[in-house]
């Protein structure tokens, strides 16, 4: 009990310092991009990793975490992946409307329990298929304005939605099958997330907007929010992995649907952005969705948990009880025939 305590509390210290950390960087992103200036999206995000991977390696040094050898085949590929995968979502949110944008952030859950279904043999209750349908219906209503369809920018959110499945199933298959934990696996692929951002994240920036990041003028205002986006990313990397690692991939997506009803929120009491009664129906019908979700989940686990339990129960009665039956049963044959005076040298033991 005391185990699955800790693990419970663990999963909830995940979570809470997810969503308070990617609020955090939200907030300071809009203000460097809105209001300071600073469009070049792809290009901080790899300034992000190198933060974040040289605050693990100095957090290495200090033996705050032992790194565990990854098979570089292995790392080098998640690393690009996950890289490739950002790049291809900013470009969607470039060629396509804000509406569609949204549509695609929607359909990486219902991607990721198809893929988790047919490759890895997943199966989910449809009281958890109904629960994700509530909040992707919540989300859609809150953020979805318009939807125009273009060619290459549909084929940019399918790219989109292909890898970012793919990356977060192989960011938990990865710590389980490697038994690494969340901060050993982002250590290893930090550098190759950032190598391939660092290369192509100019290219994209340039294409989106027109400008180059490295003639932008950096002013003492936009240079610190630089800094207090990289060091906020620090926490947002970490606790990406360490969420997918004790939880899922789906119930990752279902928290990243959170956030963006709370940013919507933040963005209306903080930043009086304009609000509507269909967000605010849309944010309560996705609440009540997650609020569904997270009930199924638990339900379930505590099911399966008791299940378990039952399992090695009997397994462990398997093992004592026919030594039980077999000690009875030569009792009485020796009894049945000592009473028949037929007592040979393999019944006295």
């Amino acid at each position: 009990m005391g185990e699955t305590s800790g693990y419970q509390l663990g999963v909830i210290g995940a979570l809470a310092l997810s969503v308070a950390s990617s609020v955090a960087i939200v907030i300071c992103n809009k203000a460097l991009m809105s209001n300071l200036g600073f469009p070049f999206a792809t290009t901080l995000t790899s300034w992000h990793l190198m933060v974040t991977f040289c605050a693990l390696h100095v957090a290495q040094r200090f033996n705050v975490f032992e790194t565990k050898s990854i098979e570089m085949k292995t790392v080098v590929f998640f690393g690009i992946l996950n890289g490739v995968s950002i790049g291809l979502l900013n470009l969607s949110l470039g060629f396509n409307s804000i509406g569609f944008y949204q549509m695609t952030k929607l359909a990486i859950i219902p991607f990721t329990v198809l893929l988790e279904t047919i490759f890895l043999k997943k199966q989910f209750s449809q009281k958890i298929k109904l629960s994700l349908f509530v909040l992707l219906l919540g989300v859609g209503i809150a953020s979805i304005t318009d939807l125009q369809l273009n060619f290459v920018g549909s084929v940019l959110s399918l790219l989109a939605i292909a890898t970012t499945c793919v990356g977060q199933i192989l960011t938990n298959t990865i710590q389980k099958r490697l038994n690494v934990t969340s901060t050993q696996l982002l250590y290893h692929s930090a550098p190759f997330q950032a190598a391939i951002l660092f290369v192509s994240g100019p290219v994209v920036d340039q294409c989106l907007t027109k400008q180059n990041v490295f003639a932008h003028k950096y002013t003492p205002v936009v240079l610190a929010f630089i800094i207090l986006s990289c060091l906020i990313s620090v926490s947002v990397n970490f606790s990406t992995f360490l969420v997918i690692g004790k939880t899922s991939p789906v119930t990752y997506q279902v928290l990243g649907h959170l956030k963006t009803c709370l940013v919507l929120g933040f963005g209306y009491t903080l930043l009086h952005d304009p609000f509507t009664e269909r967000n605010i129906l849309g944010i309560l019908v996705a609440i009540f969705g997650m609020g569904l979700y997270s009930y199924f989940c638990t339900h379930e686990n505590k099911k399966k948990q008791n299940s378990d339990l039952l399992t090695s129960s009997q397994i462990k009665e398997r093992e004592t009880t026919p030594l039980l039956l077999v000690h009875h049963q030569d009792k009485d044959n020796h009894e049945v025939k000592k009473s028949n005076g037929i007592i040979n040298k393999d019944s006295l033991v």
